[in-house]
């Protein structure tokens, strides 16, 4: 039998729940893109951006996803040959290293394993060690969605300023705009990636790039644009098609929009606080369960290195893992998101490791429902698991929440 029927919920790290009105405003007839109310409202979409990221630069949006956007920032950062220092804390890292290999960049790889965030430290000694300044950025994830890692972005920017080093800093925010603190200016970041499907709440197909000033002026020679990718001629567009390098998006900017009204309803650092909130009771339940298995264990250990979009956990032993996503999805329509490169010797498959996303569009009920589907998986498969789960992510929400 299954109680799978009824709306389903899509807990996995993007695509995450698009809202309710996030879809009505998408549901309309195809507009006029060359004049009328579609210009005049993706107007007011660049100081909201700016304003989400605490940034007073430059906004671009291509049709892309992700990965469109990392390549929309190695494009406009580099010249062919140009070095590059990544920092990986997990697969999305080591995924913008190679991206930036495959377009020409000489990117190094400094891996901090798939536990904890890079180590400022390391970093100045890497930047102190080129004398000659030949490193022209370096390239962060925010919060890396395979890992649930998240970096520490003023401390590492700090770790560039006490090198004496010109490195530009780069964050990749597609898992953490709209869930975790960002501050672009006042911590110092010269680029930011982000993606419509995360916490920004809309259908895949929105890579955004936002730019300081200095990363434009020290940028202007980059060789790897092309026209598509150019990000000059948008920044300084005088017509409306050339913010997209032909036909808008057109659809994704009105959900856009009606997701950012959401956004600033709520109040930003009310957002924040929200996922905070979320992401403890999830950090609760697992600590929980762990204490009657030792093989249920959070990916990191310290909550400060946490991110609050998603969380990366085991649920061994393998292939408990896969079977209790299995089983939720087919018995309790809830689907969690893969132990994306998780995999070790001993589990090949990453079968033992899996994430549950608490981005975006999601709430209090959702999440503790989300988690007593889990433990119901849990004693419908056979799963070793400790006592007090969902009394403890109850707690850790009203906590949150308050009287």
């Amino acid at each position: 039998m299954t109680l799978a029927n009824g709306r389903p919920y899509l807990a996995i790290p993007g695509p995450s729940v698009t809202p309710d009105r996030v879809l009505a405003a998408m549901h309309r007839a195809a507009p006029n893109i060359y004049a009328g109310a579609l210009p005049d409202m993706v107007e007011t979409i660049w100081p909201d951006l700016r304003r989400l990221a605490g940034s007073s630069g430059h906004v671009g949006i291509w049709i892309a996803n992700g990965h469109g956007a990392w390549e929309a920032a190695n494009s406009n950062l580099f010249s062919r040959g140009d070095r590059a220092l990544v920092l990986a804390t997990g697969q999305f890292g080591h995924g913008w290293h190679a991206s930036a290999i495959a377009q020409g960049i000489r990117a190094e790889l400094l891996d901090f394993g798939r536990n904890s965030p890079a180590d400022p430290d390391r970093l100045e000694s890497a930047l102190r060690a080129d004398s000659d300044h030949s490193i022209k950025a370096v390239l962060v994830t925010h919060v890396d969605t395979a890992t649930s890692v998240k970096n520490d972005i003023p401390a590492l920017r700090r770790a560039i300023d006490a090198a004496g080093h010109p490195a530009l800093l780069a964050v990749d925010c597609i898992a953490s705009m709209g869930c975790d603190e960002m501050r672009m200016d006042d911590w110092g970041v010269d680029l930011i990636v982000g993606a419509s499907q995360k916490g920004l709440m809309v259908p895949p197909g929105l890579g955004l790039v936002w730019a300081s000033d200095r990363a434009v002026e020290r940028c202007r020679e980059a060789d790897l644009r092309t026209p598509y990718w150019n990000w000059t001629t948008r920044f300084d567009a005088t017509e409306f098609w050339q913010l997209w390098h032909g036909t808008a998006p057109t659809h994704h900017l009105f959900g856009l929009r009606e997701s950012l009204n959401m956004i600033f309803d709520e109040g930003v650092e009310a957002v924040w606080a929200r996922h905070a909130g979320l992401a403890r009771a999830v950090w609760a339940a697992f600590d929980a369960w762990g204490q009657g298995n030792p093989q249920i264990a959070l990916n990191v250990a310290d909550p400060a290195a946490r991110g609050h979009s998603v969380t990366a956990a085991r649920v061994g032993p393998a292939p408990s893992a896969t079977r209790l996503r299995s089983w939720l999805e087919a018995k309790a329509g809830v689907t969690l998101g893969i132990g994306l490169g998780m995999q070790t010797a001993e589990d090949p498959g990453a079968d033992g490791s899996l994430r549950v996303a608490h981005m975006g569009h999601v709430n209090a009920h959702m999440t503790l429902g989300a988690l007593a589907a889990m433990q119901a998986g849990m004693v419908a498969l056979g799963i070793p698991h400790g006592p007090g789960a969902l009394d403890a992510a109850a707690r850790a929400v009203a906590e949150a929440a308050g009287a």
